[in-house]
């Protein structure tokens, strides 16, 4: 499904935004906008499913981390300036890594303190607002593990968890948004000058074609390798990111009765 009808999955996202808020009975949605693609295809198309008055776009940004992408597609959406938040992650970031006592060159614990920090901004907000936050994780993002839990990936409703990047990256062009955030370098924002496939060690687009295999047809590597003719190094790569981090998928545990 990597290739799909735009105007289709754009309509079929909305019934099931439209859907989840009726059933809660709520009609307003806090959004972290950090200016990547993920989350301005999610801005969007709530956006457009509730209206530009009834979503809440939050700026998080870590000290002087630009927020330059985030305004540009809370602009565009056209929703208005006085639901707008923006609230500096720093000071509150910098306290904790101070008292867990973090090494400053262990960039992973405080990134996932800023990514777990940022989601209690989110779901203070949505408490006050009476909201739903809307989460802008993708399906690479979940099967690669590339999240932290309970940080970036927890929320209300995901309404893009069923779309790889490169089908994220396709709704995004059909919905005409701003070409710099289509073409942007995907990234976590969590240090400066990293980049999601920097970490990964492989691009989204070779990513997708093994994980539309492996996931949704459930080929085995013989088979992928036949189909793709990627290298086997790079294959490898690949699933075992996916099964290095597939306890990531299985939480929280529990005893069965």
């Amino acid at each position: 499904m990597i290739n799909f009808n735009p105007q289709t999955e754009v309509e079929r996202i909305k019934n099931f935004i439209t859907t989840t808020f009726s059933d809660q009975k709520i009609d307003q949605a806090v959004v972290a906008v950090s200016g990547g693609i993920d989350s301005a295809l999610s801005l969007t198309l709530v956006t457009q499913t509730l209206g530009k008055k009834r979503v809440y776009p939050v700026f998080l940004p870590y000290k002087n981390q630009s927020i330059e992408d985030s305004v540009l597609i809370t602009e565009y959406n056209q929703i208005p300036k006085q639901n707008w938040w923006e609230i500096n992650i720093a000071s509150s970031v910098d306290t904790l890594v101070s008292q867990l006592q973090i090494p400053n060159d262990d960039r992973l614990r405080i990134g996932n303190i800023m990514a777990r920090m940022r989601m209690v901004v989110l779901f203070d907000i949505a408490k006050q607002k009476r909201a739903l936050v809307c989460g802008t994780e993708n399906k690479s993002e979940k099967y690669l593990g590339y999240f932290t839990r309970f940080g970036d990936e927890a929320s209300d409703l995901e309404p893009i968890a069923h779309l790889y990047k490169s089908q994220v990256r396709q709704l995004a062009q059909y919905l005409n948004l701003p070409q710099s955030i289509i073409t942007k370098s995907p990234s976590a924002g969590l240090w400066p000058e990293q980049t999601d496939e920097k970490e990964l060690g492989f691009s989204y687009t070779l990513a997708d074609q093994v994980l539309e295999l492996l996931i949704d047809q459930h080929l085995d590597k013989s088979t992928i390798m036949k189909r793709l003719e990627f290298d086997e190094a790079l294959i490898d790569q690949v699933l075992n990111h996916v099964n290095q981090m597939a306890f990531k998928l299985l939480v929280p545990y529990h005893i069965d009765d």
